[in-house]
């Protein structure tokens, strides 16, 4: 028999969960192992604080403090020859600890190197933007911007670049609802027709990839095929059909469905 477990002040439990596979970390190694490294970790230390550094899957990663961010890409462009920010964007650990961790992933052609430089902002706060030193940064900042609301000071136009300007909340952020809020579901409708077109028109569908088997109106039912706008009850017989023109097609053998073989084997 199963153990019974007290269900007390169930609804007073935290709402939050991670509901999200965490994977394994992969294993570090220190960067005195690189001699390349070493020397751009130390090159950095002279001018900023380090609080932490290691080498993981072939890159070193460095944890700076977040005021120095620009300061820290300037020198790694215009010293380390660190001359390409390929990606920058932000993990949310609200959670966990109340923080954002913002990255910047930096290449350099001349030394075949990436580092990846780490910082972690609190919930709320700002970060200085590097849109001068990098033209590629632009659209990435305003991308940070509009799916987790963090500002970049001193970027020259920040606003969303994916959603609409006058959109709520940040689709990115953990707690924000994988099919949207109400503003989501009403969105269109509200702009377009207004809210008392609501109960006519109906809340948007906002999962693109969701096709529904019943659905005769938007989606050919292929086996069970049926005249469009038709109830579906689920007891719709099968229909087995050749999509091959009656008289076949010249070198090609008709297909039969029945003498057809399936193969399982992907190696094959």
């Amino acid at each position: 028999m199963r153990a019974y477990k007290p269900k007390d002040n169930v609804q007073k439990k935290a709402y939050y969960t991670d509901r999200f596979y965490v994977a394994p970390q992969v294993p570090k190694q220190d960067v005195e192992s690189d001699e390349v490294f070493l020397a751009d970790l130390e090159a950095i230390k002279a001018k900023f604080e380090v609080l932490d550094a290691y080498i993981q899957v072939e890159q070193m990663v460095v944890y700076i403090k977040p005021e120095d961010n620009f300061g820290v890409l300037e020198l790694a462009k215009n010293e380390l020859e660190y001359t390409q920010l390929s990606e920058l964007s932000a993990i949310d650990f609200i959670a966990q600890r109340d923080e954002f961790e913002i990255f910047y992933q930096m290449l350099s052609m001349t030394k075949r190197k990436r580092i990846r430089i780490k910082m972690a902002i609190k919930n709320g706060e700002a970060v200085n933007s590097v849109e001068k030193l990098f033209r590629s940064a632009d659209w990435s900042e305003r991308e940070m911007f509009d799916m987790f609301g963090i500002e970049a000071n001193g970027h020259p136009f920040m606003k969303r670049i994916l959603m609409p300007y006058d959109w709520q909340g940040h689709p990115l952020l953990k707690t924000y609802p994988l099919q949207g809020d109400e503003f989501a579901a009403w969105y269109e409708v509200d702009k377009i027709y207004g809210k008392e077109a609501r109960d006519e028109i109906g809340p948007e569908l906002r999962d693109t990839s969701r096709v529904d088997r019943y659905d005769s109106e938007r989606f050919a039912r292929l086996g069970h095929e049926v005249p469009r706008g038709t109830e579906i009850t689920g007891d719709e017989p099968k229909h087995t059909q050749n999509y091959q023109e009656e008289d076949g097609v010249f070198m090609v053998k008709k297909l039969d469905k029945a003498s057809s073989k399936v193969i399982d084997d992907p190696q094959r």
